[in-house]
C-alpha cells in the first residue's frame, strides 16, 4: 500500500520575527526601526499578511494527505522523502534555497505577498493552493511539473555544491581572485578578476542577467528548461601575467568550467547564500556545469 503524500511547507521567519529574537520585544524593535527613519507597523502588517497566507495554505492540503512545516534555517537539517510535495511559502528565492536540498520532488511555489516580487517561481496565490495540490496528486499531474535546470560545481576533495540560479567563484570579500580558468573547448588562462559567475536560464534574470548587460554580451542566454549554462568572468584584469581572452561563454550538459585556484583561498556559493560555502585553498581545482538534479516546478 503506497503511502499519502506528504506536504512540506517551506517558509522563512518574517522581519518581524526576526527584529523580536534580535531586539526582545515589540517596543524595543520600534525603537530600532524609528532610528532608521521606519514604521514598526509596516512590518507588522506584512508578517500578518505572511502567517494569514501560511495558514491558508496548511487549510488546503487535502485532509487525507500528511503534512508538515520546516522553516528555511532548518532545511539543510531536514529529511525530505520521495513522497513529499513542496509547497514553498514565500518569495522566489526561497524556492532557489530549498531547490538544492531536493531529489525530484515536486514544488509548487505560493506567493505570499503578491505585487511585491517577480513571482516566477512563487506563481500562485494561496487561495490557490487547494488547486494546485489537487493538480500535482492529480493523475497526469507529472505532465504539469516544469523541470528547470540547475548547475553545481565539484571540489577535487569531492565537495559539492548545487544551485537554481547561480555559483559564485572568487574570493569571499568579491575582491581579487587570481587562478587559472580552463572553458570547455578552450585554452586555459591565467587571470585575475573579481570572480566567475555561472548561471542557469532561471538566473539569467538576475546576477548574471546584470554581468550580461554591463557587458554588452552579443551571448545568448539559455531558456530555464535548456540544459545549458552561461558564465561570466566579471572584470578580469589584463597583465603580463594574466588574460582576458576567456570572459565568457556556455556550457552545454556534460560541458565543464575548471578553475584552479592560484590565492590563498578562494569560495564557491550559491544563489547567494555565502554561509554554505565550499572552501577551496591554493591548488584545487573545482569544476562547473549543468547538474543532473532539476527543480520540478507547477507551472
Amino acid at each position: 500500500m503506497s503511502l499519502a503524500p506528504r506536504a512540506v511547507l517551506v517558509h522563512r521567519r518574517t522581519e518581524y520575527e526576526e527584529l523580536i529574537a534580535r531586539h526582545g520585544s515589540r517596543g524595543q524593535a520600534a525603537f530600532f526601526l524609528a532610528t532608521r527613519g521606519r514604521s514598526p507597523d509596516e512590518v507588522e502588517q506584512r508578517h500578518h499578511l505572511a502567517r494569514a497566507a501560511l495558514a491558508e495554505v496548511a487549510a488546503a492540503v487535502p485532509l487525507e494527505w500528511r503534512r508538515c512545516r520546516v522553516e528555511r534555517a532548518d532545511l539543510d537539517r531536514f529529511l525530505f522523502t520521495p513522497e513529499d510535495v513542496v509547497v514553498v511559502v514565500g518569495q522566489d528565492g526561497l524556492v532557489a534555497n530549498t531547490a538544492k536540498y531536493l531529489s525530484g520532488q515536486p514544488v509548487v511555489g505560493i506567493d505570499n505577498e503578491p505585487g511585491r516580487g517577480l513571482g516566477v517561481l512563487v506563481r500562485h496565490r494561496p487561495a490557490d493552493a487547494a488547486r494546485a495540490l489537487r493538480a500535482v496528486g492529480a493523475r497526469g499531474g507529472e505532465n504539469r511539473l516544469e523541470e528547470r535546470t540547475m548547475v553545481e560545481a565539484v571540489a577535487d576533495d569531492t565537495q559539492r555544491l548545487l544551485a537554481l540560479n547561480e555559483i559564485y567563484l572568487g574570493q569571499p570579500n568579491h575582491q581579487t581572485a587570481r587562478y587559472r580558468l580552463s572553458p570547455a573547448g578552450g585554452e586555459e588562462e591565467a587571470q585575475a578578476s573579481s570572480g566567475v559567475l555561472v548561471g542557469t536560464g532561471t538566473g539569467a534574470t538576475g546576477w548574471c542577467r546584470s554581468a550580461w548587460l554591463e557587458r554588452r554580451s552579443t551571448l545568448a542566454l539559455p531558456d530555464p528548461t535548456a540544459s545549458a549554462v552561461a558564465w561570466f568572468v566579471r572584470e578580469a584584469w589584463p597583465s603580463p601575467l594574466t588574460g582576458t581572452g576567456q570572459v565568457q561563454g556556455l556550457l552545454a550538459d556534460g560541458d565543464r568550467l575548471a578553475l584552479t585556484v592560484e590565492s590563498d583561498q578562494l569560495v564557491a556559493f550559491g544563489d547567494g547564500v555565502e554561509s554554505d560555502a565550499l572552501r577551496l585553498t591554493w591548488g584545487q581545482t573545482v569544476r562547473v556545469g549543468v547538474a543532473v538534479e532539476r527543480l520540478r516546478l507547477l507551472g
